[in-house]
């Protein structure tokens, strides 16, 4: 056999693999298109979060720990997905690298969040208890309803 045969021979051996790792790769779901979803789905998250610290009705922190939650669960999908799909569908380093970076962001974020949601739990637990023992006296905080009630802020300038 001339070396000429063995670097052809050697040549479509490469080739053969490289085509069945491909083949493998897309059976096994490698569609650079799919991240498509994930994002999507991220970006109506961040929009309802917008929306609501733009809106006049502010999220209780419990809703807020449980979008926050949803978006980190949305980050790990997609920095799954990254990290599967990375070399075959090209992705830049400079999207996993932000894409990382901003999940590492709203994990700290929920995190916060979450921390005030189980505070104010707790709080409203224990105010209920308290009202139920018939402690409190004649009200909540400065005289007023307490959390079961609502107090109004004079209207006007102050």
């Amino acid at each position: 056999m001339s070396n000429r045969s063995i670097v052809l021979g050697a040549a479509a051996l490469a080739a053969g693999l490289l085509m069945s790792g491909q083949a493998l790769a897309q059976a096994a779901g490698a569609d650079c298109n799919s991240i498509q979803k994930t994002l999507a789905e991220r970006k109506a998250l961040v929009g309802r979060a917008n929306a609501a610290s733009q809106s006049k009705k502010k999220m209780t922190p419990q809703e807020a720990c449980a979008l926050f939650g949803k978006l980190v669960v949305n980050g790990s999908d997609g920095m799954k997905w990254i990290s599967t799909n990375r070399e075959w569908c090209s992705i830049p380093d400079s999207f996993s690298e932000g894409f990382k970076a901003d999940h590492e962001r709203v994990i700290g974020i929920r995190s916060q969040i979450c921390k005030v949601a189980a505070q104010a739990t707790k709080m409203e637990a224990q105010a209920r208890a308290q009202a139920q023992a018939g402690g409190g006296g004649g009200g909540g905080l400065l005289g007023g309803p307490g959390l079961s009630g609502s107090f109004k802020l004079p209207q006007g300038a102050l």
